[in-house]
């Protein structure tokens, strides 16, 4: 059995959260839209994983107990799924980590870069520039500027 990716497990535990605090809030209609995004984001990661599935499933049980109960049995439990317990909200897997930049010549932006977000502006550059995709449009010309907004954007003036 494979485990369960990184955007697996964020898609599960936002979910988680906002079911949670709807029901302590008693906005019942807004868990539905968010078990619609759950469902798209999970296609398409192409998701059949019971790790994400099961919890899934036991969410849903209170609203569409008939059909999470089916789906409960496909999975291959013998038990109620009203006997499961309720899925416990990790916010380590909310946690990021890494950012994708932009990477903008002269303010237009010409291919996305994943970096560590702990990196500091220094080491942030110096990566950068030895990316062959930076080497090859700069064409052999230094740089004028190179703006770093960590966490948000990379600008480099030619």
């Amino acid at each position: 059995m494979r485990a369960a990716t990184k955007d697996e497990l964020k898609t599960l535990h936002k979910t988680i959260k906002k079911v949670e605090d709807d029901i302590e809030n008693f906005s019942f209609n807004t868990s539905v839209s968010t078990f619609m995004i759950a469902v798209n984001e999970l296609t398409a990661l192409k998701c059949n994983k019971r790790a994400i599935l099961e919890p899934l499933a036991i969410l849903v049980s209170p609203y569409a107990p008939h059909i999470a109960e089916e789906l409960w049995s496909l999975l291959g439990n013998t038990e109620s799924i009203s006997t499961a317990d309720f899925p416990v909200f990790e916010a380590s897997h909310l946690v990021e980590s890494a950012k994708n930049y932009p990477i903008s010549f002269n303010g237009k932006m010409r291919f996305t870069l994943e970096l560590p977000l702990d990196l500091s502006k220094e080491e942030i550059e110096k990566i950068v520039m030895e990316n062959e995709k930076t080497i090859a449009q700069l064409e052999g010309k230094a740089p004028k500027k190179v703006i770093i907004v960590p966490g948000k954007i990379i600008n480099i003036v030619i």
